[in-house]
Order: C-alpha cells, then structure tokens, then sequence
C-alpha cells in the first residue's frame, strides 16, 4: 500500500540551506551519498561484532552506476538499511520538518551542535536532481520500502521488492546537470573525494570478475610505521600527489590518544628557488575527503607540505565541509607542528649529512615556520644552518661565540653614556647573490673572514626575524654593506686623493672615503648602510621610491692606480676616477644601461689606447 504524506516546509525553504549554507561545491554531493553507504555499512558491521545480527560473508561495497539513457545515478551500498519507520524518521522528518530549525540553529550558532542529523547530507542529492528514489531494505525481518520525492511539498512512501539488504538512491539528474551521467565524470570524482573510503567502491560494476575499486580501503597512513617499507611511503606519495620527483622525507603521525591521528606528511623536493609552492595536505575523517588544505587543522607554514591527516576526532559540521571552532582543533594542530619538529630534530642529530644535503629544500619551509609559528622557532632554533662561502655548513650557535664569565663586563661589554651595560654584539656577514659579490668574498676569503650564502626571497625576512629575537646577541650585515677592520691595514685619510674623485663624479649621492686595504688588487669598493638598504629595498617592493640609496665609495690608497691618479691631468684623473667607479659599481650590482654604456665605452677608449 502506497503512503502519501505532505511536507510542512517547502523547498524554496529547503534548498537555499543546502545551496547556500552546506555546500560550497556541487560534486560534493558524490561524496556525501557515498558516505552515507560507508556509515550504513560500518553501523551493519559494528552490530554483527556485538552479536545482534550474522555478519556478510560476501564482503561490503558500494556501487555506483551512471545511466545516460534513463539519466539517472544510482549508488548503491550494502549496508544497514533502513525500516519504513525508519525512513520517515531519518529522512522524511528530520530532513524536511527539521529544515527551519536547522537554518535557525546554523545562523545563529555557526553550525554547533547539529552533526549527526541524518538525511540533511542526503539532500545534496537535490543538488543535481529533478528527483530522488530510495529502495532499501533492513537487517531487521521486514518488508523493503520504497521512497520518493521531487523536493518540494509531497513523498511517496510503499512496500516493494528488494532482495538483499542495503540502500539503493536513484538520483534523476536534471537536464542542466547532465555531466553526472558521464562515468568519466563520477569516476574522476570517486578518486577525489572516495579514495580511501574504507570500503570497496566501484563504477558500473559489471560481475564478470574483471571489476576493480577505484578505492584503497587500507591506505598506508592507516598501518604502523613499523609495518611501512620505504619504497611504500615513496608509491603512495606519488600515487596520491602525482609528484614523481621522490620526497625529501616524511613523518608518519600515529596516535590514539588523547585524540585519533593518523597521516604521513611528505616533505617534497624544492622546484623553485625562488618561490615557495603551496603543497597540498588532504584533510579526512574516517577515511573520508573532507577537504584540502583547512587552516585550523594544519598550520599555514606546513601547508607547503604534501601530505594525508586522518582524525574522526576533529568537530565537522553536518556538511563535513567545515570545522566548528574547538579547543580539540587546536591541541591537533599543536601535535602536528610539534611531530614535524621532533623529525627534523632527529634527523639532524643522528643523520647530519642527510640534514645537510637536504637543508636547500628544508630551509625555506623551517624559515617560514619560524617566522609564523613562535613554538616551532624554540624547538628547532638550535638546528637552523647557514651554509658559508667555504661551502661548510654552520649553525648561528657556531658563529656567536660564548662570551667567557670571567670577560663579560669587562673587555667584551661596554659602558653607555648613563652608566647602562652594553652587551657585546657579534656581526654576522651574509652574501645575498654570490656571483654579483664575488669581488667582496674574495676579499673575505684572502682575510680568512666568512661570510654566509642568504640567497633565498625569504632570507630578508629572516635576518630581520633573527635580529628581533635575540636583539642582544647578532646583527646581520651584508658582505657589502661594512668594512670590517680586519680587511684594513690602518687607517690612511687622504683628502687629495678624495677631492679628485670628489670633482670627477660629481655625484651627490655617494660619498668618499679612504682606506688602506690589505688587498692592494682592488681599488675601489662601494659599500652602504645595512639598514638603510634594507629599508630601501622594502619601499621598492611596495611601490615606494626607486630603491636607489646614498653609497659609500671606499677608496684604496694601497692600489698603485690611485697613487698613480695624483700625477695625471685633469682630464685624465676624471677618466680614471670615473673608471674605478665603473668597477666598484659593477662589482656591487648590475649596471643599468647607461652605466653599462659607458663603461663599454671607456673601455673601447682603452683598447684604442693600448692598440695605438
């Protein structure tokens, strides 16, 4: 006997909420029916373990068929199955009766509190159907019901025929939505958001023993790591990210308490140095999608990582699609950045030449963390290296010498002007662009000075980052922006020599000095402030000012050219002067045009010289 029954609330009710308030994308419907199937089974499955009822030998499954002829999907699962009581009950009246409530409660509450009312994640069906069927038949000794609804005001509800127990859900695709008849088109999203559901799912399963799942119920971040070869976390990671360049390392997060956690986190292989790539961590919860990427489970900064976290802990609303603000979030995210710290301890400590022959691709991923992350910087701040231009790896601990007891406050710390102690200082030296430096860290290299390689995008920000957590212990000063004392050998002023390049230039924005420098090769250097450059070099990035800054042109008086420039004339003293600024200037960064012009010229008026 067939059932009428009427609606209270009706779609145009109805269907904004699903549109508007659950569901960010429409494939997800898949998702959620599929689900549906994988809850049906677990609840058939965890009631066989408490004797209630003969587990099925056969195995579980669930099956999708697409059928572009009668334009329906169909999704099939051979689950718990539902009563006709339990149809009204879990579909017919909560789902639609409950609607105006639930919009209520979602509005006001941001979705706390509603997971777990059944049949709203079966709703989505409507977001590409005309109209839904539902054939099910329960564990229970009873008759197979049949529903049906277009979602609007009315339902049918009967008796029919069904053999085995489960759910069938016979979606009738509108017109506009026609492409969820393609089984291309399912199967693409099967792999999106059902790959590791923990049951067999299949497309047009056709029973000739050919039929494959398109799934892996037992994903390997489900199994121990001490069960998990190498080569295996190697075939998943590509398997699941389509990377084929193999991964630098991974964590394999495996827990159970005070929180469910599984997942492996890939760190991948840097492909450009120059930018950070955004990786892609897959969120699921009991093996399935959620969703890429969610901020308040997985750190910004790990977010460069590739990898699976699986928690049926974590809060979901009832679209699964977000996270309910929680505490437990929170303490699950604290865990996970502190795992990746512990890995990349261990692995400094007891691989050292690994650590260092991965660092290129570690450094921007630990440098971001640190600048994000307070807690991560003061677990792995002791493990942060710096390769020198010797090629060696150095960590900053290396570089900032301990100040003895017996020293502090006496040779190696000073007195202010109001009685204050000044905590002595070490100056670290950083080489932005090693071939543009080239003529500093030669000039380094002979002093048996060093230096060490900041080459990154991020390293700016770093350097600053550093400066501003341990203000009283290093500043960072690039290659050209100082000379160090023990690249002189004496101060030498020489106004004549100054006054001549002083008119030569005519330049307002540099200024001249003069120095006796060990290396009697080189005879000019540009230096400019640190700080100035840095703060320059910001405005530019921003749109402000051009980035050019006042330079300190740092004359050599042990370079036979600039003893011999005091005997010229004045027209060759300015060709000189203006030669030697060339030279600085090319060392010190690429020449623009015109500077690249002129210099092309002078030595063209060179050449001739010398050919003549």
């Amino acid at each position: 006997m067939q059932k009428h029954g009427n609606i209270k609330i009706s779609s145009e009710n109805m269907m904004p909420i699903i549109k508007k308030w659950l569901y960010s994308d429409k494939d997800i419907f898949l998702r959620e029916i599929v689900a549906n199937g994988v809850d049906a089974i677990t609840k058939f499955k965890k009631l066989a373990d408490m004797g209630e009822t003969q587990a099925d030998d056969g195995g579980y499954f669930i099956k999708i068929y697409t059928d572009e002829k009668a334009k329906t999907l169909t999704v099939e699962d051979n689950g718990i199955g539902m009563t006709a009581e339990e149809v009204e009950n879990y579909i017919t009246q909560i789902a639609f009766s409950g609607a105006s409530d639930f919009l209520e409660k979602y509005e006001k509450a941001g979705g706390d509190g509603i997971i777990g009312h059944f049949g709203l994640g079966f709703y989505s069906a409507y977001m590409v159907s005309e109209n839904v069927e539902i054939i099910t038949k329960s564990y229970k000794d009873e008759p197979a019901v049949h529903w049906a609804s277009d979602g609007n005001s009315e339902y049918t509800i009967e008796e029919c025929e069904k053999e085995s127990r489960g759910t069938k859900v016979i979606m009738h695709i509108a017109k506009e939505e026609k492409e969820f008849l393609n089984e291309g088109t399912i199967k693409g999203l099967v792999k999106k958001y059902c790959s590791f559901m923990p049951y067999d799912v299949y497309v047009n399963f056709k029973g000739d023993g050919k039929d494959k799942p398109l799934n892996t119920t037992t994903p390997l971040y489900v199994k121990a790591p001490k069960d998990c070869t190498e080569d295996d976390y190697k075939k998943f990671y590509t398997e699941t990210f389509m990377d084929y360049d193999e991964p630098i390392f991974w964590v394999h997060l495996n827990m159970d308490y005070p929180f469910r956690l599984k997942g492996i986190l890939y760190f991948p292989k840097v492909k450009n140095k120059i930018e950070l790539e955004r990786g892609k961590v897959k969120l699921y919860c009991n093996q399935v999608f959620i969703a890429d990427n969610i901020k308040e489970v997985i750190p910004e900064f790990l977010m460069l990582l590739n990898g699976v976290i699986d928690c049926p802990d974590i809060p979901l609303n009832v679209s699964r699609s977000f996270l309910q603000n929680d505490s437990q979030v929170r303490k699950i995210s604290k865990h996970i950045t502190k795992k990746v710290a512990d890995k990349l301890i261990s692995l400094f400590k007891n691989d050292r030449d690994k650590f260092e022959k991965c660092w290129s691709d570690l450094a921007n991923f630990v440098k971001f963390g640190c600048i994000k992350d307070n807690d991560f910087y003061d677990k792995i701040k002791e493990i942060i290296i710096y390769k020198d231009i010797n090629g060696k790896y150095l960590s900053l601990a290396d570089m900032i010498p301990e100040i003895p007891a017996e020293e502090n406050g006496t040779k190696d710390a000073e007195k202010s002007e109001n009685g204050e102690e000044n905590k002595k200082i070490t100056t670290v030296y950083y080489v932005s662009d090693e071939e543009q430096q080239a003529q500093y860290i030669k000039l380094f290299k002979n002093q048996g000075m060093n230096a060490i390689l900041c080459d990154n995008f991020i390293d700016p920000h770093f350097l600053s980052f550093l400066e501003y957590k341990q203000p009283d212990k290093v500043k960072f000063v690039r290659i050209d922006g100082d000379i160090d004392n023990a690249l002189k050998d004496g101060a030498e002023e020489d106004e004549v020599l100054k006054d001549i390049y002083k008119n030569a230039l005519n330049n307002d924005k540099v200024t001249f000095k003069t120095e006796k420098l060990k290396n009697a090769d080189v005879p000019a250097i540009i230096v400019v402030d640190e700080y100035m450059r840095r703060y320059s070099e910001m405005g530019k990035i921003y749109g402000m000012g051009d980035g050019d800054i006042n330079k300190t042109l740092i004359i050599n008086t042990a370079c036979p050219v600039n003893t011999k420039i005091k005997t010229l004339d004045s027209e060759k003293q300015n060709f000189t002067a203006n030669y030697v600024y060339l030279l600085a200037l090319a060392a010190f960064k690429k020449l623009s045009t015109e500077e690249f012009d002129k210099f092309i010229s002078d030595n063209l008026l060179l050449l001739n010289d010398y050919i003549a």
